[in-house]
């Protein structure tokens, strides 16, 4: 069940399944060559983190992107980039940086390879470890749902650099632990939402170029 699940939420992250694309259960245990039982559990896993939909015609298809909400999106995800920043700064531990660091260390080495899944999912894993160590445990869960929702979001900013990450963009974070390291709130704070404003315009400059008419998606 692990390999199934891994492989297509990594094809459904890289947009290699594309939103709107049917998922047969049948098909995908003649792929894997597995029964439909670990298949069927896979999927069930993918649904509860929203990554594909079961219709009331009983099709599954790969979830819908909501562009339409995305400027709410963007709105509640920057000021939970400001808020567990900030509270990292305030309440970390030294076990707390040392996670952190070490997914630095993993982004990095993404990054230098343009493994781009491992660059969504480590960057994603990263900011939960800085809210984590905030301490705050409904931030982190708010957090992790926008993260979650975000990933294929995130896919489309690595896209607009063709998945070469310029090398500033990865020092930012290098930034912000060295702020919450110091204990700086106002520091923190203040990274984190030029981290977030950064990426938010990067990827809506990229949809709004790319953008085609009848297009769910820019792809």
């Amino acid at each position: 069940m692990q390999h199934v699940y891994a492989t297509l939420k990594s094809e459904i992250i890289a947009l290699t399944l594309a939103p709107g694309s049917t998922i047969d259960e049948a098909q995908l245990s003649v792929r894997f060559g597995l029964s439909r039982t670990p298949v069927r559990e896979a999927l069930v896993r993918l649904a509860a983190e929203g990554l594909i939909t079961n219709l009331p015609n009983r099709a599954t298809i790969v979830s819908q992107i909501d562009f339409l909400n995305l400027p709410h999106f963007f709105d509640a995800l920057t000021l939970m980039y400001r808020v567990t920043t900030r509270l990292a700064a305030l309440n970390r531990s030294g076990a707390d940086l040392t996670a952190i660091e070490a997914l630095q260390h993993e982004y990095e080495a993404a990054v230098a390879a343009r493994d781009v899944v491992a660059m969504i999912i480590v960057n994603r894993d990263f900011h939960v470890a800085i809210a984590r160590a905030g301490g705050n445990r409904y931030y982190t869960d708010l957090f992790e749902r926008l993260l979650d929702e975000g990933l294929r979001i995130l896919r489309l900013y690595y896209r607009s650099f063709d998945d070469h990450l310029p090398p500033e963009y990865v020092r930012e974070h290098d930034d912000m632990i060295a702020a919450i390291r110091a204990g700086d709130v106002a520091l923190a704070d203040s990274l984190a939402g030029t981290h977030a404003d950064r990426i938010v315009r990067q990827i809506r400059s990229y949809i709004a170029a790319d953008a085609r008419p009848n297009s769910a998606i820019p792809l």
